[in-house]
């Protein structure tokens, strides 16, 4: 089956909202993307690390599109990094959530620490090209801090690691055993007494390696942890949870694309004409065509909504710390918005793809199951429930989201 991304809306109807890449970040991204979907049922099959792939990423250079210029990044904006895992996600979900991923531990120290703490950081990853992974996850307490001989050290387990594995830095925290405070600090993955286990094997997102991570007297330096301002001390930092679940919603509608794409080639080149149907092509179904209308209504409301969430982002993320609450609360709203219709969207597509290419398509080599897979995994770590719960919130009440790690 060839390669069939949906066709978009014709420029002169609809001003783009994301500037266009640079040509040459543009190009690598193209064969990046040409690179991915060529292999991608194959390694949704085999699952594990997807190595190779992870260094056509490095080697792109789209690593560094959300650092800053002056740190040797692309300096690009928020709105710009978000598109770039929407595409990556119509091709290979797994590969845009951990590059995804990347880019928003590189936000986590920029929102936590100070300047002089997180730009030399920045600089080095941007000049090795360098991978970021998570160990973080609040929810999961087994890690805590205490001192040892040799002074403050991590010990415990982590799960739901995305990234970790090939990462050459990880954001990871730990429960102070004294104080019971939440503590967070970038360290080399390469440190002794960490360990990634490799042990992710899920139905679905089955090459973002979020299997568990332990670490034993692991040696975490003062200079290492994030603690100025820190975690959700103020409205900027509270931009952390909405970064990740912006890049949630990115991830939805980058998978409802390629659902929406691998599901109209079929159509058009390998479904046949239902014997009652009275046409000759499957693309002529009167049924098959009202299928394709909801898509489109679905994907339409999708992108406008993930878009009005990137762009208020994007505005809340200048402002630094002039932020106030009220708007981020306001940006929170639209990302609640946006995850609530991505994920609605892209599970609705990927199931309801088979009604529209037929029996022909459930083969097995062309797994595409793995676009609903995908979602279903991904949306899970996540309540859809809660965000409805926020947004009835301020519909009702006008009660803005109250900052959490999770929204």
């Amino acid at each position: 089956m060839s390669s069939h991304h949906p066709t978009p809306t014709p420029p002169s109807l609809l001003p783009a909202a994301v500037p266009p890449l640079p040509a040459a970040l543009e190009q690598a991204l193209q064969s990046l993307l040409s690179d991915l979907a060529a292999t991608a049922a194959q390694r949704d099959a085999d699952g594990g690390t997807a190595k190779p792939e992870r260094d056509k990423i490095r080697q792109s250079g789209l690593l560094r599109l959300s650092t800053p210029l002056e740190l040797g990044g692309h300096g690009l904006p928020w709105t710009s990094t978000l598109d770039v895992v929407r595409r990556i996600a119509a091709v290979d979900s797994s590969l845009a959530h951990v590059f995804g991923f990347h880019h928003l531990l590189l936000a986590t120290v920029q929102l936590f620490a100070q300047p002089g703490q997180w730009q030399p950081w920045l600089a080095e990853s941007s000049r090795r090209n360098g991978f970021w992974g998570n160990a973080l996850n609040p929810l999961d307490r087994r890690t805590v801090q205490r001192f040892g001989p040799e002074g403050r050290v991590f010990d415990g387990h982590k799960s739901f690691c995305s990234g970790s594995a090939d990462a050459d830095v990880l954001i990871a925290s730990a429960i102070d055993e004294d104080s019971g405070r939440l503590l967070i600090a970038a360290l080399p993955a390469d440190r002794p007494g960490i360990t990634v286990h490799g042990d992710w094997n899920n139905m679905g997102q089955r090459q973002t390696d979020s299997g568990s991570v332990s670490f034993e007297q692991v040696r975490v330096h003062d200079e290492e942890l994030l603690l100025d301002p820190g975690p959700l001390s103020t409205p900027r930092s509270c931009l952390r949870p909405l970064l990740a679940q912006l890049i949630f919603c990115e991830l939805f509608l980058g998978l409802a694309e390629g659902a929406f794409g691998a599901a109209r080639d079929f159509t058009l080149n390998q479904s046949r004409a239902w014997v009652k149907s009275g046409v000759e092509q499957a693309s002529q179904d009167p049924y098959v065509l009202a299928h394709y209308g909801e898509f489109w209504v679905g994907l339409q409301g999708a992108r406008a909504l993930v878009a009005q969430a990137a762009q208020l982002f994007d505005a809340a993320w200048n402002l630094g710390d002039a932020l106030s609450a009220e708007q981020r609360g306001e940006v929170a709203l639209a990302v609640a918005s946006a995850k609530v219709a991505s994920s609605r969207t892209g599970l609705d597509i990927g199931s309801r793809l088979f009604e529209v290419s037929g029996a022909r398509s459930t083969q097995g080599a062309l797994r595409l199951d793995r676009f609903w897979r995908n979602l279903r995994t991904q949306t899970l770590h996540d309540p859809l429930d809660y965000k409805l719960k926020e947004l009835g919130e301020w519909a009702l009440n006008e009660v803005l989201p109250v900052p959490s790690f999770y929204s």
